[in-house]
């Protein structure tokens, strides 16, 4: 018997998705719930496992097209055994073919695989001007990574000549070269929830500084405790979550939102915390973050990131928010204006904490300090309200007894 695989139904506000690269080929044994392809949305990455065993006899749809909900991706023939099945031969080689050519399965293979690339691995390959299809990728099924990206980038500068174009057609060194790739679902809804953003926000930026010390202190006194007891590091991001939890209960609308010509009051406290991921920027939600505990925030932080690296995120994850915090200090930086991610009013951006000389009772001192900015939209929040909840958060941080007292 002879089934359809077709595109299952799609997540809410999702209309399509992109294929991006089929586990199995036309010929090959397919076991029941067995995942056949990734479908990348706009938000999340979702796999299509089959729904019952059988031999690929079809593939109507190829790698990196775009399909919607119902669509025809493939058929399956239920009748066949996996002993009975085996990959579909490939094409005889072309008598011009050199006689040391690899075999017909190794060569379809190779064809199949080469030069797939992970979204990080294709946006470092253009900017290393690196053709993705001349590499044999060390990821699943021979996806091309980052890592494999960085070793042929090394490679090529290394060497007299390097590939420009799929046919690997040497050129001379120092030529410029350029490669163009189709942006990733999430990279294009992210730059269209930006630019967004921008258009539509009156964003302005508050900055201060706060003295990490007490925090630090506090952290390196408890943090081999706290893993025993509770299985997860103590990190500094709970501790921000808390901080910010406070400081929106005291002015609850740089917790609100816009919604047409009405100012949304939200009795609750949903934070969103950006996080990298291979495919780029995601922001999980904390949900009820006021009634989360320092480890339960850890853990939820913690869970999402590796839910991110593997692609696991569901669309509830990143679903909702009242109030985002985004941290890039992780990768150095001192100071950032961040962008306030729709429907939200703010975001708080936490940066790199680095030792300065600072005045404290008439004398010099050194301290760890980390810059702090808050970004609003001026629209509905005035300047007051902003440098205040920016004073709140500095102060529960430097004193971390607040987050406990409730002051």
């Amino acid at each position: 018997m002879i089934i359809d695989v077709t595109v299952p139904m799609l997540p809410e506000s999702v209309t399509e998705a992109t294929l991006m690269t089929w586990n199995k080929k036309v010929g090959e044994f397919v076991q029941r719930d067995e995942n056949l392809i990734d479908l990348e949305t706009d938000k999340v990455v979702l796999e299509l496992p089959a729904q019952q065993a059988g031999k690929l006899v079809e593939i109507i749809e190829v790698d990196g097209a775009t399909v919607t909900a119902g669509q025809l991706l493939a058929k399956i023939d239920t009748s066949a055994t996996a002993e009975a099945s085996a990959p579909a031969p490939a094409a005889a080689p072309a008598e011009s073919a050199p006689a040391a050519a690899p075999s017909a399965p190794a060569a379809q293979a190779n064809q199949s695989q080469a030069g797939v690339a992970m979204p990080a691995a294709a946006k470092l390959a253009a900017e290393k001007g690196v053709n993705t299809a001349t590499i044999q990728g060390s990821g699943r099924d021979g996806r091309v990574l980052k890592e494999d990206v960085a070793a042929a980038a090394s490679a090529l500068a290394a060497a007299p000549t390097m590939a420009t174009t799929k046919a690997a057609t040497p050129v001379a060194a120092g030529d410029r070269v350029e490669q163009r790739v189709p942006m990733s679902r999430l990279r294009s809804r992210v730059a269209e929830r930006l630019l967004q953003s921008q258009h539509e926000n009156a964003i302005l930026t508050t900055f201060n500084e706060v003295n990490m010390k007490p925090v630090m202190d506090l952290r390196n006194r408890y943090k081999e405790q706290f893993q025993k007891e509770y299985g997860i590091k103590l990190g500094f991001m709970s501790f921000f979550v808390k901080a910010a939890v406070a400081a929106l209960k005291k002015y609850p609308v740089v917790n609100a939102s816009i919604d047409g010509t009405d100012v949304v009051y939200h009795g609750y406290f949903d934070i969103g915390i950006a996080i990298g991921s291979p495919r780029g920027l995601v922001v999980p939600i904390l949900r009820d973050a006021d009634q989360m505990s320092i480890a339960d925030i850890e853990q939820a932080i913690h869970d999402y990131a590796v839910k991110a690296k593997d692609g696991k995120l569901a669309l509830e994850d990143l679903t909702g928010g009242t109030f985002s915090i985004t941290n890039g200090g992780t990768f150095g930086s001192m100071m950032s204006t961040p962008i306030i991610n729709p429907p939200q009013s703010a975001i708080l951006g936490m940066h790199a904490t680095k030792e300065r000389a600072v005045v404290e009772n008439g004398q010099v001192v050194v301290r760890p300090m980390m810059y702090l900015a808050l970004s609003y939209d001026h629209r509905l929040i005035d300047g007051r309200e902003a440098v205040l909840t920016l004073v709140a958060i500095k102060d529960a941080l430097e004193d971390p007894a607040r987050l406990l007292l409730e002051l």
